[in-house]
């Protein structure tokens, strides 16, 4: 089976306020679970399919999945959290993957906490959490 690789670039909008504001730089999480605002739950077949990797020079490293992505990260103040454009190549990856749902909402998380060691970014308007923990 042949796989097709294109790199897609997401933009991101606007960061809000959360009430923490812990580090993100020199961090790197694995995906835990995704709680949809109407109460879905989703969870990866392996968290370690799923990281990102937040740098101290304002860059973060993604795995996707089958797919990696880099681009930028900053954090304005407490909780706020704004994605720059992100390069992801775009392999095929297998039937129930996580994938299309996670790159298509990265653009929309708006704030983040640590939580019980935990990472927890919220998409706007209610649309859903993603959780991580520590790699």
């Amino acid at each position: 089976m042949k796989r097709a690789l294109v790199v897609l670039v997401l933009a991101a909008g606007c960061a809000q306020i959360s009430p923490q504001g812990d580090r993100l730089a020199g961090t790197s999480w694995q995906l835990v679970k995704f709680q949809g605002g109407d109460d879905t739950v989703l969870r990866p077949d392996d968290k370690s399919k799923y990281t990102l990797a937040f740098t101290e020079d304002g860059n973060v490293n993604a795995r996707i999945d089958c797919n990696r992505g880099r681009g930028a990260w900053k954090s304005s103040g407490k909780g706020q959290l704004e994605f720059g454009p992100m390069a992801v190549t775009r392999a095929m990856c297998p039937p129930g993957s996580m994938h299309d749902h996670v790159v298509k909402q990265l653009p929309y998380i708006r704030s983040y906490v640590i939580k019980d060691g935990h990472l927890l970014l919220s998409l706007m308007a209610d649309g859903g959490i993603y959780e991580f923990e520590p790699r």
